[in-house]
C-alpha cells in the first residue's frame, strides 16, 4: 500500500502497514514502540528451536578443542615465521569460538543442566583468561538491561557529564582505533567510566551477596590458569608461550571487542538508547544489530545472529538462524537485515571506525537519546587519519 493510500490513517494504524512507525519525514522511526508484543515473536519461533541438546552442544566443544590442539601441534612442528602469522590468526579466532560456547553455558542455552553448564563454562572461559561467573553475572545484567543508558553493562554510552570529565588523553585513547578493540581485559578489571567494580572481586557492586561464592570460584579458576601459563613459561620459555598463547589471546580480545561493539553500534541509521519509562526489554532488544561475518559465521557459532539471541538468550546458537527467519515477519522494519559479507568481513571495519569516530556521548537528559559527536575530538581523529 502506497503513502497516499495510508495518509488518512492514525499513527496506530500506520504501524500495522509499515511494520513500525514513521517520523514526521515519512521515515521509519526505530525508537517508536513496536506494534507487536514479545509474546508474538516467541509464538512465531518453532518449538524445536527452544530445545537444548547437550550432546550436540558438546560436539561443538569437541570440534573446537580438536582444532585448537591441531593448530598447536602444527605450530610446534613447523615453527617457522612463515607459519606463525597464520597460526596466530587461526588460533585467536578459535579462542573467540571457545568464548562463544562458554557464553552459551552462561546463558543456560548450552544444556538444561546447571552443573554441566557450569563445568564446561569454567573450563572454556578459564582457558582463555575469562572469569566465568564474574562475566556470566555481568553479562546477564547486560541482557536484562540492553539499550538502557543507565543500567546496561556492555559498551554503554557515556552521558555527557561523565564524558566531559575524561581527560583529553583518555578520550583520544578510548576513541582511536585500534585501541578500543583491546579494551576487554581492562573492562574485566575496572569496568567502564562511571561504573565501579571488578569481575574478579566478589564484593564488587556488580554482584548480589548470594552470588559471591560463585565469583570466588571463577576467580580461583582464572588464577590457576594464569599460574599454569607462568609455569609453562619456565618450562618452554616465555617467548614460546607468548607465541603459542599470548598472541592468539590478543587476537581473541580483538574479535570479542570488534563483534560485541558492532552488535550495538555502527548501524547505517543511528539507533536509540533509552532511559526511564521509555525503556522496555523489547524496545532495548530491538536496538541490537545482526551482522554477517562471511566464512566466520559457522566458526564462531553464528554469534552475529544477535537480535533474537538478545531477546531470547535461552535459544541454542544452532537454532538462531531458523528462529530469526521465523521471527522476521513479526519484527518487520524493526529487524535490520545485515549487509552480506564476502569471505572476510572487511566491510565491517568501516562501520567500526566510523562509529568510534562519531559516537562519543549521549545527552544527560531525555528518555530517548542518540549518540552525539564531540567536534573537537572528531577533528583530531580526522587529522590523524589524513
Amino acid at each position: 500500500m502506497g503513502e497516499a493510500a495510508i495518509e488518512g490513517f492514525s499513527m496506530e494504524e500506520r504501524r500495522d502497514f509499515n511494520g513500525g512507525v514513521e517520523n514526521e519525514n515519512g521515515e521509519f522511526d526505530p525508537s517508536a514502540p513496536p506494534p507487536f508484543k514479545i509474546g508474538e515473536i516467541r509464538a512465531a519461533i518453532p518449538n524445536h528451536c527452544w530445545v537444548k541438546n547437550p550432546w550436540r552442544s558438546m560436539s561443538y566443544v569437541l570440534r573446537d578443542l580438536v582444532v585448537v590442539s591441531v593448530l598447536i601441534a602444527a605450530a610446534v612442528y613447523f615453527n617457522t615465521w612463515v607459519f606463525w602469522p597464520f597460526y596466530w590468526a587461526a588460533q585467536g579466532t578459535m579462542f573467540w569460538a571457545i568464548f562463544v560456547l562458554g557464553h552459551d553455558c552462561g546463558h543456560g542455552s548450552f544444556s538444561d543442566s546447571h552443573r554441566l553448564n557450569s563445568i564446561v563454562g569454567h573450563i572454556l572461559h578459564s582457558s582463555i583468561l575469562v572469569p566465568y561467573n564474574g562475566w556470566r553475572i555481568s553479562h546477564r545484567t547486560h541482557h536484562q538491561n540492553h539499550g538502557n543508558v543507565e543500567n546496561d553493562e556492555s559498551w554503554v554510552p557515556l552521558p555527557e557529564k561523565i564524558y566531559n570529565k575524561l581527560d583529553p588523553s583518555t578520550k583520544k585513547f578510548r576513541f582511536t582505533v585500534p585501541f578500543p578493540v583491546f579494551a576487554y581485559p581492562l573492562y574485566l578489571w575496572y569496568r567502564s567510566p562511571g561504573k565501579e567494580g571488578s569481575h574478579f572481586n566478589p564484593y564488587s557492586s556488580l554482584f548480589p551477596a548470594n552470588e559471591r561464592k560463585s565469583v570466588v570460584t571463577s576467580t580461583v579458576c582464572w588464577i590457576l590458569m594464569a599460574v599454569s601459563l607462568v609455569c609453562l613459561s619456565f618450562v618452554f620459555g616465555p617467548v614460546q608461550i607468548f607465541k603459542l598463547y599470548g598472541v592468539p589471546y590478543l587476537i581473541f580480545v580483538m574479535w570479542l571487542d570488534f563483534v560485541t561493539y558492532l552488535h550495538h553500534h555502527g548501524h547505517e541509521q543511528k539507533l536509540p538508547w533509552y532511559r526511564g519509562k521509555e525503556w522496555s526489554y523489547l524496545r532495548g532488544g530491538l536496538t541490537t544489530v545482526d551482522r554477517d561475518y562471511g566464512w566466520f559465521n559457522n566458526i564462531h557459532h553464528d554469534i552475529g545472529t544477535h537480535v533474537i539471541h538478545h531477546l531470547f538468550p535461552q535459544i541454542p546458537h544452532y537454532h538462531l538462524i531458523e528462529a530469526t527467519r521465523a521471527a522476521k515477519p513479526v519484527l518487520g522494519k524493526y529487524y535490520r537485515e545485515p549487509k552480506k559479507s564476502g569471505p572476510i568481513p572487511l566491510h565491517l571495519i568501516d562501520n567500526l571506525v566510523k562509529s568510534i569516530r562519531q559516537d562519543h556521548f549521549v545527552s544527560d537528559t531525555g528518555e530517548i537519546v542518540y549518540y552525539q559527536t564531540d567536534p573537537q575530538l572528531h577533528k583530531f581523529l580526522a587529522t590523524k587519519l589524513e
